[in-house]
């Protein structure tokens, strides 16, 4: 079973999945390319329908990807939907004998803070929402897992936090940030940042479901690049601003609707970020088939 199959990323795991596996879809939105005899249960999770469907299909499997990414809409829906509907997934598999759980977090939950060690582990503290309180729920949901992973350890859960992915079909902070006409940088600010194709991140997540991991496991690309090269490398303008300017700026603009980031983002396009993936490599044999070059290709302007 995968949550919130109607999104890009989820299509792209549903049919990577369907090679040897039957596939059952669950999404509150319509999912308007499903392909013929895969099922598919347009429900809320948060909802008994969900619950209904659960105890009618018992998958062995689960994969959630059932997220709010974006900060369209208001904070406190999309904190229920991300760490209510969460709480309310593990539950169910739980209950219903769900034998395996994977739940897709993000690096983003280590937080970009200027004393940050290049390449941290899974041990490293999550302080995402230290200097950026707007993704709170994206930690919360984080730790939630990590936690009912330990208390229930019948259930093989597993918590993937993949750096940035790029692609043509999965939406994401860093792809609305590259596709910007003029993203801002920062003035004397350059950081190495790493990078995974949708492909490869699609991949990552079938493997956790075939390989039956448990634990929290990091997902990195094919290697990590200055942001300077990286906007070079898809054909894009900066505009560099200096923080006293850029963080007002930002904050006034969020909040009017017209920007699509609040101004904790600042920091990841300022210190660097970056996760050692070597504990998923040696679990599960991952290597990324896309290099960088054609990651930047997959959002190139033209």
């Amino acid at each position: 079973m995968i949550t919130g199959v109607a999104g890009g990323l989820g299509r792209l795991l549903a049919r990577r999945l369907r090679e040897a596996h039957d596939v059952i879809g669950v999404d509150s939105e319509p999912w308007t390319t499903r392909p013929a005899g895969t099922p598919f249960h347009q429900v809320d999770v948060r909802k008994r329908a969900f619950e209904d469907v659960l105890r009618k299909v018992r998958p062995t499997a689960l994969v959630h990807l059932g997220f709010v990414r974006h900060f369209r809409g208001s904070e406190g829906a999309r904190y229920d939907l991300n760490v209510r509907g969460t709480r309310k997934v593990l539950d169910l598999c739980h209950e219903h004998g769900v034998r395996e759980c994977v739940v897709l977090s993000s690096s983003y939950v280590y937080g970009a803070q200027a004393e940050n060690p290049y390449f941290m582990d899974e041990e490293h503290p999550l302080s995402g929402s230290r200097n950026y309180p707007e993704i709170r729920d994206l930690v919360e949901v984080d730790t939630l897992a990590v936690t009912f992973m330990w208390k229930h350890t019948d259930l093989r859960t597993c918590v993937l936090r993949p750096v940035p992915t790029l692609g043509r079909y999965h939406s994401t902070a860093i792809g609305t940030y590259l596709r910007m006409s003029r993203p801002i940088t920062m003035m004397g600010f350059n950081p190495m940042i790493q990078f995974l194709h949708e492909e490869d991140l699609c991949e990552a997540l079938a493997l956790a479901v075939e390989k039956g991991l448990r634990g929290v496991y990091n997902v990195a690309g094919p290697g990590e690049v200055p942001l300077q090269t990286a906007l070079r490398e898809i054909g894009a303008r900066p505009l560099p601003l200096p923080d006293f300017v850029a963080r007002p700026l930002l904050e006034r603009t969020f909040r009017a609707g017209w920007f699509p980031f609040p101004p904790g983002a600042i920091d990841y396009i300022k210190y660097t970020c970056t996760i050692n993936g070597k504990r998923f490599v040696d679990a599960t044999g991952f290597r990324p088939q896309y290099s960088l070059k054609e990651i930047f290709r997959s959002v190139r302007r033209v």
